[in-house]
């Protein structure tokens, strides 16, 4: 097993946490968002962030737009809800939480 193979489930269980932060401080367009994420640990798929995208919208955390688009059909453009900002904001106080307790837990 690669190192890499060893992280599957935590690499997956953060990719919300990434996509959160991706879109907090601007609209994006599926194809930025996965372009965001290429060449990082969270690289992805359409076919594992449109779902994704999906229940953070019957979660009420983001929310969609259509925007024409100068190449093609329109797009769906996704921006972080009231409740999406505030979901990022307590998934990275617990993000700081788990590093110091790491941190203090020693090497």
């Amino acid at each position: 097993m690669s190192f890499s193979e060893k992280f599957v489930a935590v690499r997956k269980g953060l990719l919300e946490f990434a996509v959160l932060r991706a879109i907090a401080g601007e609209t994006l367009y599926v194809a930025e968002l996965l372009k965001r994420l290429a060449g990082t640990e969270f690289a992805t798929q359409e076919g594992t962030l449109y779902p994704l995208l999906s229940r953070l919208r019957r979660e009420s955390l983001v929310d969609y737009e259509w925007r024409e688009s100068d190449a093609g059909p329109p797009r769906k453009y996704y921006r972080l809800t009231e409740s999406g900002q505030q979901a990022l904001s307590e998934l990275q106080g617990y993000w700081n939480h788990l590093t110091h307790t790491l941190d203090r837990i020693g090497n």
